[in-house]
């Protein structure tokens, strides 16, 4: 079963406290949905018309779980703590098996 992986790419943060609420929040549901960070704020090359901000990536044991950890509640009140404290480019990906 392919694994399944969240990639958020940060354009702009214009609330860091928010980020950080949201942070402390997101890491919690992420671990109790299943999610381990591979990637979280570190050094970042952009090409083309990529942007060399904060980018984080997640994996799960597979895409469902990587959807439903997303669709949880507690990660849901993490999305109310971030509100509008930052622009950037979400996604939920399946990987190759």
């Amino acid at each position: 079963m392919p694994k399944g992986y969240w990639v958020s790419a940060y354009r702009t943060v214009s609330d860091p406290e928010k980020l950080a609420a949201y942070s402390e929040l997101a890491t919690a549901a992420v671990e109790a949905g299943g999610g381990r960070a591979l990637a979280r704020g570190g050094r970042v090359v952009a090409h083309d018309a990529g942007i060399a901000e904060r980018t984080v990536l997640i994996e799960f044991d597979s895409f469902e779980q990587a959807v439903a950890a997303h669709e949880s509640a507690a990660y849901q009140e993490a999305l109310v703590a971030l509100s509008d404290g930052v622009e950037r480019d979400f996604r939920i990906i399946e990987g190759i098996d």
